[in-house]
Order: C-alpha cells, then sequence, then structure tokens
C-alpha cells in the first residue's frame, strides 16, 4: 500500500509540471519576473550576472532558460519540450 500511495504521489507531481510549451508560449519579452513566476512558479535555478540574471525553470533534458535584465523578460528559450 506504501509503494503505490509514493507511485501515485510520484506520478501527480511529473503531471503537474508547468514546463510545457503552452506554458512557454505565454511567456513574452518585457515581460516582469513576477508574471513569468505567475505562469512556471519559481525558478530551479537563477543565477545572476553584472547585468542580468539567467533564470531555468525544469533540469536537463526539459527546461524554459529565461534572461531578465531589470526583472524583465530580454530573451527567453526551451529545450526538449514537444508538442
Amino acid at each position: 500500500m506504501k509503494k503505490l500511495l509514493i507511485i501515485a504521489a510520484t506520478l501527480s507531481l511529473a503531471a503537474c509540471s508547468k514546463v510545457t510549451v503552452e506554458n512557454y508560449e505565454k511567456i513574452k519579452i518585457g515581460m516582469d519576473k513576477a508574471e513569468v513566476e505567475a505562469v512556471l512558479g519559481s525558478a530551479d535555478n537563477c543565477v545572476e550576472k553584472t547585468l542580468h540574471t539567467n533564470c531555468v525553470w525544469g533540469d536537463e533534458s526539459k527546461n524554459i532558460e529565461i534572461t531578465l535584465v531589470s526583472d524583465k523578460v530580454t530573451l527567453y528559450s526551451k529545450h526538449g519540450l514537444t508538442q
């Protein structure tokens, strides 16, 4: 029974991923970081540079990467997402 609950929880978490093509298409240049987080949730990793911040949602196999300048989207890309 315990294994069944663990499997069900894992599957429900995987199904709830916000790293999708549909959500990627909602991202637009000029969006605030808060607007992006409303669509994708909190970033899995952000690295602050001198003039910009690079944030990644997802993992190495499937992700959305966004570059922010003054908390505004300036560049974004996807990897491993299919429709």
